[in-house]
C-alpha cells in the first residue's frame, strides 16, 4: 500500500464521521427550505417554492439577523480585546508557567455550559453577588440593572468564548520567530512600533481564527439569550429554535439555519485567506 493510500485509509473514519454528521444534515436542511410547512407542522413535500427566503429578508426576520450580527461583533471584539493580552502574557511567561496559565485559561471548559451560564444569573440578579458588593460599599443607592439585558447577553458570550481567543492567538504567537522582533529593535524601533508592524500582522492567522471561533458561536447561540436575556433580546439562534420546536415552520427554520450556515462559510472562507496570507501564500 502506496502513502497516498494510506492517508485516504487514515482519513476515512473522520470524513465519513463529517459526511454523516455535518454534511448530510447540511443538505438536509437545503432541501428543507424550499418546501412548504404542512397544515399540522412539518413539510409539504407536494409543493416547492421560494417564498421562505422572500420571508426571511422581511424586515422583522431581517432585524433580528442584523441585531445578531451586532451583538456577535461586539462579543467578538470584547473577546479579541481581552484575549490577545492575556495570550501574549502567557507566551511572556516563563515556560515552566505556560502550561499551568493555559490549563487556567480552559478550566471554564470543564463546567458544562449550563451551569456557566446560571451562575452569571446568580451573580448579575439584583440580589446577587455584584449588587451586593456595590450596594455594601456605598457605589450605588440601588441596584443596577445588570440581568435580562444585552448587556448581560454579550457578558456572557464573551466569557464562554473567550478562551477560544486565547488558545487561538497564543498558538500563533507560540510559533513567532523571535528574531523579526530582535531584529526590528536593533534597526531602532519601540517597543510598540515592533508590536503594530511585526508582532500583529504576523499573528493575525490566530486573531482571525479566534474572532471566527466567537462570532460564529455567538450568532447562532440561543441558550445565553434566553437564559441571560430573560427572553427580552431574540437572537436568530432562538427564531430557529422557536420555528422548528414552537411553530413547527420547519422549512422556515431551514431557511434561516441555511442563511446562517451561508454566513459561516463565508467567514471561515475569509479566516482561511488570512491564514494563508500569513504564512506568505498567495491565493
Amino acid at each position: 500500500m502506496n502513502g497516498r493510500n494510506l492517508s485516504w485509509l487514515l482519513m476515512a473514519p473522520g470524513l465519513l464521521w463529517l459526511t454523516l454528521l455535518m454534511v448530510v444534515p447540511c443538505l438536509l436542511i437545503f432541501v428543507l427550505a424550499f418546501f412548504e410547512r404542512g397544515i399540522y407542522g412539518g413539510v409539504d413535500w407536494n409543493t416547492f417554492t421560494f417564498d421562505n427566503f422572500a420571508r426571511a429578508f422581511d424586515p422583522l426576520y431581517l432585524s433580528v439577523f442584523l441585531d445578531s450580527g451586532r451583538i456577535a461583533l461586539l462579543a467578538t471584539l470584547i473577546a479579541l480585546l481581552i484575549g490577545y493580552p492575556a495570550a501574549y502574557a502567557i507566551v511572556r511567561a516563563p515556560a515552566r508557567w505556560q502550561t499551568s496559565l493555559l490549563f487556567l485559561a480552559i478550566l471554564p471548559f470543564w463546567t458544562n455550559y449550563l451551569i456557566r451560564t446560571y451562575a452569571w444569573i446568580v451573580l448579575l440578579n439584583p440580589v446577587g453577588v455584584i449588587n451586593g458588593v456595590l450596594l455594601w460599599s456605598g457605589l450605588t443607592a440601588k441596584p443596577l440593572p445588570l440581568l435580562y439585558n444585552e448587556f448581560a447577553v454579550v457578558l456572557g458570550l464573551v466569557y464562554n468564548y473567550t478562551p477560544f481567543v486565547i488558545l487561538a492567538i497564543y498558538s500563533s504567537l507560540q510559533r513567532l520567530d523571535p528574531s523579526y522582533a530582535e531584529a526590528s529593535r536593533d534597526l531602532g524601533a519601540s517597543a510598540t512600533a515592533t508590536f503594530i508592524r511585526i508582532t500583529l500582522p504576523l499573528t493575525s492567522a490566530g486573531i482571525a481564527a479566534g474572532a471566527v471561533f466567537v462570532f460564529v458561536l455567538s450568532i447562532g447561540n440561543f441558550i445565553t439569550p434566553d437564559l441571560l436575556g430573560g427572553g427580552k433580546l431574540q437572537m436568530i439562534g432562538n427564531l430557529v429554535y422557536d420555528q422548528f420546536l414552537t411553530a413547527r415552520d420547519w422549512p422556515f427554520g431551514a431557511t434561516l439555519s441555511g442563511l446562517l450556515i451561508a454566513v459561516m462559510m463565508v467567514l471561515l472562507l475569509a479566516q482561511a485567506l488570512v491564514a494563508r496570507h500569513a504564512r506568505g501564500e498567495h491565493v
